[in-house]
This record gives C-alpha cells, structure tokens and sequence, in this order.
C-alpha cells in the first residue's frame, strides 16, 4: 500500500516538463510586471495628452520626484511609522480581544443567540461614523486613531472567528471526547487549530479594513501619518505629494498582506484548507 501511494503521488512529478516549474516562476513576476507597465503607459499618455490639467493629474516624474523629496526631508519616513504604529496597536488590540470573543460565541449557543445582533449591528456600522465621537473622547493623535481601527476590525474578526467555530465537523468533537478532551484542552488541540485558516483569512480582511480607515482617520484626526500626509498635499495643491503618499500606501499594505499570507503556508495550518 505504501509503494502504491508513493507511485501515485510522485507520478505527476516525473511527468513534469524540466522547465515548467521555473516557467511558472517567471510567469508570476512578468505577468504581474506587464500589469504595472501598462498601467504606467496609460498614466504617462493621459498626461501627455492632457486629458486632465496639469495641476489635476501629476505625471510619473512629478511623483518621482516628490518622492525623492519627501524621502530626504525626513516627512514621509516619519509618517510611515506613525501610520503603521497606529494601525499595529489597534490591530492587536482588537484581534487580542475579537479572538477569543470569537471562539466562546462560537461554541456557546446562547450566547450568540443573544449577542450576534449586537455584533452585527455594530459591523455594519460605518467606523468613519465614529469620528466626531473619537475626537471628543481622546482629543488629536494616536488615541482617536487606534479607536477607530479598533471598531472598525473587532466585529468582522470576532464574527468570522464565531462562525468558523460554528461550522467545525461535529466529528471532531467526537474524537475528542473519545480522548477526554475538555475546557482548554480542547479549544488548544481541537476548536483553535481546525480553525486558524480561517482566523488567518480574516486577519487579512481585518487588516485591509484598518489600512483604509487609518488614512481616513489621520485625515481629520491626526498631525502625522500617510493620511495626514494626503490632506496636507490636498491643501497645499501638491498632487503629486498626494500620489506619492498612495503609492506608498498601496506598497505597505501589500507588502504586509503577503507577510500575513505566509501563516496560511504553514504546515499545522495548510491541513485545515483540505478538510
């Protein structure tokens, strides 16, 4: 039996074309790279042809530029970390928290009965709405923008958190309670692991969702931050500052959702996928 498996599984590998796992390689960065030269000949001809004014549409120099600028004045380094300071604390507050609130709706039925209209309610309430609110509350800086990443990520993690809970295989339990799994012990072993793929998922929504919101927030909120970077441009009729500050935004949270992607590669995680 082992042999046969061992046949069956290795059998593609060896049908496998030499090159068509590094063609795959190279498909996945040229692909991509043709994507953002595209749309880099697309910007540059707009602006060439003046299909929007000059001072309503900066061309790719400009941005470059002002980049450059930002950089070397120390502006735009000292924003970046104070965007991503603010939406770190926030973040973990609420995945600390929306977490494990999750797992105990999850596996007690009445409450959730009694607190899923509560969290709905409150998921499907804009956390831009919660701004006048968090300046009275904590006033100008960190605090107003924390508390508005925080309400704006903790329902959507502790709801998918419950309803992965919710929808394990009851045969999991039965497992369990054949080996006398109970309290901490089960949600260690059994409830956590079958759902963190889907705890990791909602991470990176949750995280997609703050990203937006601490731009916003640092808009009417802040005295730093990549938001607060924007309006300032914004006010001062600096576009191209504007653009550089979203391609900047764009690059971090890109590059921190495929950090947050590398969990789901684990390999205590990656079994969850196949159940």
């Amino acid at each position: 039996m082992t042999s046969f498996n061992s046949r069956k599984l290795s059998a593609p590998v060896q049908n496998r074309p030499a090159g068509t796992y590094k063609a795959s390689r190279w498909r996945t960065f040229l692909l991509p790279f043709s994507v953002f030269l595209g749309a880099l000949l697309i910007w540059y001809f707009l602006v060439h042809f003046n299909v929007f004014p000059s001072y309503a549409m900066p061309g790719p120099g400009a941005v470059a530029r002002s980049f450059v600028e930002d950089f070397e004045s120390g502006s735009l380094l000292n924003d970046i970390v104070a965007s991503l300071w603010r939406v770190a604390v926030g973040f973990v507050i609420s995945a600390v928290l929306g977490i494990p609130a999750g797992l105990w709706l999850g596996q007690h039925l009445t409450g959730r009965q009694a607190f899923l209209p509560m969290l709905n309610f409150f998921r499907f309430l804009s956390p831009l709405a919660w701004i006048p609110f968090a300046i009275l509350w904590f006033h100008i800086g960190d605090k107003p923008a924390i508390f508005l990443i925080f309400m704006a990520t903790f329902f959507p993690l502790a709801l998918a958190t419950m309803s992965a809970v919710a929808t394990i295989p009851a045969i999991y339990f039965r497992v369990a309670k054949d080996y006398n799994y109970k309290g901490a012990e089960l949600l260690t072993k059994v409830t956590f692991p079958a759902v963190l793929p889907q705890i990791i998922t909602a991470l990176r929504v949750s995280y997609g969702i703050a990203w937006v919101v601490i731009v916003a927030a640092e808009m009417v909120g802040c005295q730093d931050g990549l938001g607060y970077g924007i309006w300032e441009a914004r006010n001062g009729l600096r576009l191209d500052s504007a653009a550089c500050y979203m391609i900047v935004i764009g690059l971090l949270g890109m590059g921190i959702d495929r950090f947050l992607l590398q969990f789901s590669k684990l390999p205590n995680v990656r079994w969850g996928y196949e159940r």
